[in-house]
């Protein structure tokens, strides 16, 4: 069942006239930010086919962020590994969600979310839905627009760092990305806190201590 616009609808009719729709992707991957998008969409002119981000092909997604580009006011923000090593990923996360709000160009009057959680901020004027991406349709494209606009960072950040590919793996642990860490060491955009790359960081601190003291 695709998500809809049935609540965004009920919110309106209750007075909420700007109703605004949040999303983040890049809790899972090992290397680059947590990203959330905020997205207000014009109730007249909604793109036909909104639907999650993960279940819609790269080509479908990609023409869905070029026409919510000129048909909807969305905001984009970034969190950067160093800060998710200082905060953890859940915080990361929601204040992710929160900058992103806060850059939207409008204020909203009320905020529908993603997940189980309301950031603290936001909790005077939001709710969170479970798979929120897959039932509401403002969440769905704050998904498009957070999923291509961290899948191309990572694209860019490939260039530099091609060994990792980031370009195809966005940052998660595939077998490939696992290999080219063992093999070429940890990025300046890698997520030190996060188990696997911690492991392998403790593992050449124990080295280093090792051969110290032999």
């Amino acid at each position: 069942m695709a998500p809809n616009f049935l609540m965004e609808q009920k919110l309106i009719s209750e007075g909420h006239s700007i109703v605004a729709g949040v999303d983040e992707v890049g809790r899972g991957p090992l290397a680059g930010p947590v990203t959330a998008a905020a997205v207000i969409l014009d109730p007249l002119n909604i793109p036909n086919n909104l639907n999650d981000s993960k279940v819609l092909s790269l080509k479908k997604r990609e023409k869905l962020y070029d026409e919510l580009m000129s048909s909807s006011i969305f905001a984009v923000v970034h969190v950067s590994p160093k800060k998710i090593d200082k905060i953890n990923i859940l915080q990361a996360s929601l204040l992710a969600m929160v900058n992103a709000v806060s850059k939207l160009k409008v204020v909203p009057n009320h905020i529908l979310i993603d997940g189980n959680k309301v950031p603290e901020k936001l909790a005077d004027s939001a709710t969170a839905i479970i798979k929120g991406d897959a039932k509401v349709l403002s969440i769905a494209a704050a998904s498009i627009i957070a999923k291509v606009t961290r899948d191309r960072l990572m694209r860019d950040l490939s260039v530099e760092f091609p060994a990792y590919g980031w370009a195809k793996n966005a940052g998660y642990p595939t077998k490939c990305h696992m290999n080219a860490i063992l093999k070429y060491g940890i990025s300046p955009h890698h997520r030190r806190s996060f188990r696997p790359i911690h492991k392998i960081l403790c593992d050449e601190n124990n080295r280093r201590f090792k051969s110290k003291t032999n």
